[in-house]
């Protein structure tokens, strides 16, 4: 039998890696979410999304530093293990499941608000209960045809994403000029607390470019390569969410709205008209199900992960089904997260998962201070700069996004950790055992679902 290899390929360079995680993050999702930015900084969209480039700047800068120290591996739970205790790591990734678990719930919601604006004949809870189903039942079967699928229309919703801003640009030239392109920036209702209210739901764009260091086995000299993708990635999304918004911004001044929700439909119709809003919608709409499919797919292997680890329940969620081969039971839960949209705005539900975000990226940001910590003690000095103060500065803004979430979204975000931290109880025997490690990040097992391998994408 031929022995099968032990690493992958390592043969992408920079600009692929800096392409795989723009894409990652799902740009066209600065249209979906304009509304909630808007109206939360008071007109001042681009603003916020600056905000948020350069605290998200922070955090890639300790997560590029990780990435260079641990190039095997990249993401919060295993720095944290290494940097700073088994426990913090877990507790770590149990706030990054907080992430991944949620965030098809989001994406559905968003299908939803946007197709009720399109088909108000039907209500937005029957559009959301439409999508959870189907895209279950697909995820149940198998998905090897809604990748191809997917690949396909994401082409399809770079194209409209580049003629709205076009349209965009064109309206705000005829309808007041530069000086409505400066009010785009700051007006007079804009205030400083607006606008970093507004950065720490705007963050949710950013969700996903910590993904690069997870493909430090695939490129070619990973030490290097992967600190200064992480960067170029933060800069490339944060550029192109401060154009977008911008252009979106200076097309309708203010952040008042009919339902912000839904404003990147309203701003479609105002520059494009009804038919190219239409068409941007359905195309929209068709990627955003396959991005749904595959957050869902990658979410239940995550979860079927987990659970074969001992990380949670092992009978229930480490279990494939005897012929699908898909984990049916971590498909059905997830979908069932996902009808909780029926009680959240879209506001609450982006910042329920920023939550989660915030909290790992400040874990990073600490990690950074540990490992100079330990490297001082044996006798290797470190930048006091870029090592001590850049990610104090880091973990603070993220611990500060946190509290402009809004009150439910705190609440919801403390809630998930508290259970985090007794199931941590549970599991550990009060403590007295080592906690188990979460193998977050895709793995060749073979006993892993074969078909539930998408990776996470947004819809737009």
């Amino acid at each position: 039998m031929t022995e099968q290899p032990a690493r992958m390929r390592g043969d992408l360079g920079l600009l692929s890696v800096v392409a795989f995680g723009v894409a990652y993050m799902a740009p066209a999702v600065v249209t979906s979410i304009f509304g909630v930015i808007a109206a939360t900084s008071k007109g001042a969209a681009p603003t916020a999304y600056m905000i948020a480039t350069g605290a998200m700047l922070l955090t890639g800068l300790s997560y590029a530093k990780m990435a260079k120290v641990h190039p095997s591996s990249g993401s919060v739970y295993t720095y944290a293990r290494k940097e700073l205790d088994a426990r913090i790591g877990f507790l770590a990734g149990w706030a990054l499941l907080l992430d991944y678990l949620f965030l098809p719930m989001v994406a559905w919601l968003l299908q939803a608000i946007y197709l009720h604006a399109q088909f108000p004949a039907v209500p937005e809870w029957a559009w959301l209960v439409i999508n959870v189903v189907l895209a279950t039942v697909v995820n149940v079967v198998g998905l090897k045809a809604a990748d191809r699928v997917n690949r396909i229309l994401l082409v399809g919703v770079t194209t409209v994403l580049v003629v709205l801003a076009v349209l965009c640009a064109r309206h705000g030239l005829g309808h007041g000029g530069a000086p409505a392109a400066g009010h785009a920036f700051w007006n007079h209702a804009t205030s400083l607390s607006s606008v970093t209210a507004a950065a720490a739901v705007a963050a949710y764009a950013f969700l996903g470019f910590d993904a690069v260091s997870t493909l430090s086995e695939e490129v070619r000299d990973p030490r290097r390569t992967i600190p200064r993708s992480i960067i170029l990635t933060v800069l490339t999304g944060g550029g192109i969410f401060i154009a977008i918004s911008f252009l979106m911004q200076w097309a309708h001044p203010g952040g008042s709205f009919t339902d912000e929700n839904s404003a990147g439909y309203l701003v479609s119709t105002t520059v494009g008209g009804h038919t190219f809003a239409d068409v941007a919608n359905i195309v929209g709409m068709l990627g955003g199900f396959a991005s749904c499919v595959a957050i869902q797919a990658s979410t239940s292997r995550l979860m079927f992960v987990m659970g074969r680890d001992g990380a949670l329940p092992r009978r229930i969620f480490g279990r494939l089904h005897r012929k699908l081969l898909t984990p049916v039971t971590n498909v059905l839960v997830i979908g069932g997260i996902g009808l909780l949209a029926l009680n959240l705005s879209l506001a609450d539900a982006t910042s329920f998962i920023n939550f989660g975000a915030f909290l790992g990226f400040a874990v990073v940001n600490l990690c950074v201070i540990a490992y100079a910590v330990r490297q001082w003690r044996s006798g290797t000095r470190h930048s006091r700069v870029r090592y001590f103060l850049l990610p104090a500065a880091g973990a603070a803004v993220d611990v500060y996004l946190i509290t402009q979430l809004g009150g439910t979204a705190v609440r919801l975000g403390l809630g998930w950790l508290i259970l985090g931290i007794v199931w941590l109880a549970v599991i550990t025997r009060g403590f007295r055992r080592p906690a188990p490690e979460l193998r977050l990040q895709s793995t060749d097992d073979a006993s892993a679902p074969s078909e539930a391998t998408g990776s996470r994408v947004r819809t737009a």
